[in-house]
């Protein structure tokens, strides 16, 4: 009985530790959005300047997470993960203090490189320090943390903003860093590190230009135009030192990032259901600002209200999945959240122009569940797939992955909204009575509308993988007198 208490007790310090880390890392990319035009009138600055607090933000947590599965067997997790916290501390700090906007840029930018470091880190101790039967709990705790950032950012930073500057969007990672930092030093258990590993340099260099560029390209592919010669320029090097980057890895004995974690089938088919949950996750984050905001001429705060509901009812439903997966298992819980992911967004595709906060509010909700029935499991059942020694390399992938599957979606539901929005109004000024402004609003509707169906298409490819995913149930053995 105290052996078990004493196991439960460092349980939650462990979840303690992580979970601080995690949240903060995850709320510092969803408070800062709503300061925009605040950064713009402070430092006088273009929005496509200002923009680079996200775009070089997540590059940086993009191009960072294949170093994570050799730093930490090299130096052991906890001390990469203090390193980490206290990185991301510091220049949370200089942020504070940035004197133009170029100076704010940049220590975002590095801020974003250790929280690139935070995320696959936080989820390897999880498979590095809990026992197995407990993962799949600890896992959903871990997507609780993920998940109670984004559901409260947006409103708590336009709170901050509002009322104490947009210096206080930093200063809030100070004392929740500092927490952090302790709770980690005192709470994670000690891991002997590593010493046999070499640092593969040109492995380094390539998987950092593969990474810049593909991200880049896609994050800034609307913008640039997807044929121009700039665009194109940075798919192509982009995917010629990505080929040269997987060649390599997979021809040393001691890699960089162990590619070799494909070859477990239960681990590449959760990994791609996982790619296909993000896009769904978001196009929904990106098409419902739009058509509030844009379409409805809603307020930033508004948008926030009618998404706040789906992001509380996803961070309630974390743990509570996290203890059916011990029961179940992931089959059902996976397929049973593509279900209601594919239903909600199929329903948001016939969305009109008269469409109430209500009605947007619900489905968005619906929406939120299906990803929260169906993100931890999917995660979980890949990862537990892995081998306790490859849990950081499998880590370091999935984030990686995941956020060039990110950055893709963007980019392309961004350039798809675009083009089929200009098509829909072509079409419906041809004929019309009706004024410029109401074809324009009908017109970015039936976009939204048009990604929605594509996002749906999308969900529906999961079905199939997730049957791959259902294990056999294992024949009992007849007893033998």
């Amino acid at each position: 009985m105290a052996k078990k208490a004493a196991g439960n007790a460092s349980f939650w310090f462990i979840i303690l530790a992580i979970f601080f880390g995690n949240f903060m890392s995850m709320l510092s990319s969803t408070t800062i959005n709503v300061a925009f035009p605040i950064f713009m009138k402070d430092f006088h600055a273009e929005l496509g300047m200002v923009q680079w607090m996200i775009t070089g933000f997540l590059l940086a947590t993009g191009v960072v997470a294949p170093v994570v599965g050799y730093f930490g067997d090299r130096w052991s997790y906890k001390r990469l993960y203090i390193f980490a916290l206290s990185g991301f501390t510091l220049f949370s700090g200089l942020c504070t203090i940035a004197w133009n906007i170029e100076s704010l840029v940049l220590f975002r930018i590095l801020q974003g490189v250790f929280s690139g470091l935070i995320i696959p880190t936080t989820m390897t101790m999880i498979y590095q320090f809990i026992e197995k039967d407990r993962q799949a709990f600890a896992m959903s705790l871990w997507s609780l943390s993920s998940m109670l950032a984004p559901a409260f950012g947006p409103t708590l930073g336009g709170w901050l903003t509002e009322y104490f500057g947009w210096r206080s969007l930093f200063l809030l990672n100070l004392p929740i860093g500092l927490v952090a930092i302790t709770v980690a030093f005192k709470c994670l258990p000690f891991q002997r590190a590593s010493k046999s590993n070499t640092f593969d340099l040109p492995g380094f260099i390539t998987v950092l230009v593969s990474s810049s560029f593909i991200i880049l390209a896609f994050s800034e592919g609307n913008g640039w135009g997807w044929t121009s010669w700039k665009t194109c320029s940075f798919l192509i090097i982009g995917a010629a030192t990505l080929v040269y980057f997987i060649r390599r890895e997979l021809s040393l004995k001691e890699p960089l990032l162990n590619l070799r974690v494909f070859q477990t089938n239960r681990f590449t088919y959760s990994l791609i259901i996982n790619c296909i949950i993000t896009a769904s996750l978001y196009s929904g984050t990106f098409l419902i600002p739009v058509f509030l905001q844009d379409i409805q001429q809603s307020t930033a705060l508004n948008t926030a209200l009618v998404l706040l509901p789906g992001s509380m009812v996803m961070a309630f439903f974390s743990p509570i999945v996290g203890k059916l997966y011990t029961k179940i298992g992931p089959f059902w819980l996976i397929l049973s959240g593509i279900v209601l992911l594919i239903v909600s967004t199929w329903e948001l595709s016939h969305i009109t122009l008269q469409a109430t906060h209500m009605y947007v509010a619900c489905w968005m909700t619906i929406r939120y569940v299906g990803i929260a029935l169906a993100f931890m499991p999917v995660m979980n059942a890949g990862m537990s797939a892995i081998p306790k020694e490859n849990s950081g390399h499998a880590s370091s992938v999935t984030n990686w992955v995941r956020q060039a599957t990110g950055a893709l979606s963007i980019g392309v539901f961004s350039s798809l909204l675009a083009a089929r929005s200009l098509t829909h109004q072509k079409e419906l000024s041809a004929g019309a009575s009706a004024g410029v402004q109401l074809v324009r609003e009908q017109g970015m509707t039936l976009g939204v509308q048009d990604v929605f169906m594509t996002a749906t298409i999308i969900c529906i490819a999961a079905i199939p993988l997730t049957f791959l995913l259902k294990e056999r149930r294992k024949k009992t053995q007849p007893l033998t007198g």
